[in-house]
């Protein structure tokens, strides 16, 4: 059901943009786009330091297997 919303909420921005003209809608549509595009590399840096972060711990914790 999130993708249907998904692509009838895209069609009414895309229709939306049109009507406004070349520049203007150009104009909106590239910073919509940049800005996804930067949130995306801020939750995959984020997500990349919490990984690096449960990896280090894992390395650091004497596992049973390990003890023996």
């Amino acid at each position: 059901m999130k993708l249907l919303w998904s692509i009838l909420f895209s069609c009414l921005l895309g229709y939306f943009l049109f009507v406004l003209g070349p520049l203007v809608g150009g104009i909106l549509a590239f910073g919509i786009l940049f800005g996804c595009l930067f949130r995306g590399l801020y939750l995959l840096s984020t997500l990349h330091e919490k990984i690096a972060k449960a990896e280090i711990v894992n390395k650091q914790t004497p596992r049973s297997r390990d003890v023996i």
